[in-house]
């Protein structure tokens, strides 16, 4: 668990994060979106966590994914899921919440909160969820300045930017592919274009785009879900499991929460995380050393 301050782990996480993308390794990061997921997925080895907007919203506010949420309420969550974690942090930064100075502002606030890499998408705002319909992007043009304006605001060549397009739905792959570039041009680090609907169209992803690659794996979602290992094959670096935690969170509770209804108890087979394993997850361990050490009086 991390305790001092976030402000040096941006570089370093960055790095890491960098360092795996250039050997070849293939990054798959799992949607986090509270800080029981960043605590859990943190201990299980992957390469980077990925704090997802759409969680993240409807976990804190009960909203959708839908330019709801200000930089302020992002910023402070994902500055605590950074805390709390060791592994590189991947953010969604949306469309940077405004123009070219709130882009700004939004980069060196995350990047002061230990963000290993800020997404960034070309979408007007108010922006809506990938995968869902009517959504429209701003001007090629437009959509570059933002991420030159991201790329001179950090203050460290290892925060990494991410720069996503969803032209593809409303502009087609092309058009996609070429802003893809465009912006890579521009200063970003990954290219991610939101929301192929096929293999073929995910190859060409792979072949044509020339920066490292992100891929968002939506369960329900319009992009095939493919393996890691195939993604690789197919040229990306990086696959986002945005999506797949809180809809396992959700039928876990929704299953438990009936049969509390229905039977006022909970089967013996019903599959739950250990108390005490819970208890050790958040930290009980060091309070009650504490208490050892400083007894109450009295």
């Amino acid at each position: 668990m991390k305790n001092d301050a976030s402000d040096d782990r941006a570089p370093v996480a960055g790095a890491r994060l960098r360092n795996v993308i250039e050997s070849g390794a293939f990054v798959a990061a799992p949607g986090v979106y509270d800080l029981i997921s960043a605590l859990i997925a943190d201990r299980m080895g992957f390469e980077a966590l990925y704090v997802t907007g759409y969680g993240t919203v409807a976990s804190s506010l009960g909203l959708p994914d839908a330019g709801l949420a200000t930089y302020s309420q992002m910023v402070e969550r994902v500055g605590r899921i950074v805390e709390m974690t060791t592994t590189p942090v991947i953010a969604d930064a949306d469309t940077g919440y405004g123009g070219l100075l709130n882009v700004r502002h939004t980069v060196r606030g995350y990047e002061r909160g230990g963000v290993a890499a800020i997404q960034i998408e070309d979408q007007e705002f108010p922006k809506k969820c990938g995968h869902t319909p009517n959504r429209r992007v701003i001007p090629m043009g437009e959509m570059v300045r933002k991420i030159a304006v991201a790329s001179d605001s950090r203050s460290s060549r290892d925060f990494l930017i991410v720069a996503r397009t969803d032209a593809r739905s409303a502009h087609g792959l092309d058009e996609a592919i070429a802003r893809g570039n465009a912006y890579g041009a521009a200063g970003a680090d990954l290219i991610f274009v939101e929301a192929p609907e096929s293999l073929a169209e995910l190859a060409e992803i792979g072949r044509r785009i020339e920066k490292p690659t992100v891929v968002n794996l939506v369960d329900g979602g319009r992009t095939p879900m493919l393996g890691t290992a195939e993604l690789a094959d197919l040229g990306f670096s990086v696959a986002i499991f945005p999506v797949t935690g809180f809809l396992a969170a959700a039928h876990a509770l929704r299953s438990v929460y009936a049969e509390i209804r229905t039977r006022g108890a909970v089967g013996a087979g019903t599959p739950l995380y250990p108390f005490d394993a819970f208890n050790e997850l958040i930290g009980f361990p060091d309070v009650w050393a504490f208490e050892r050490r400083f007894p109450e009086e009295g």
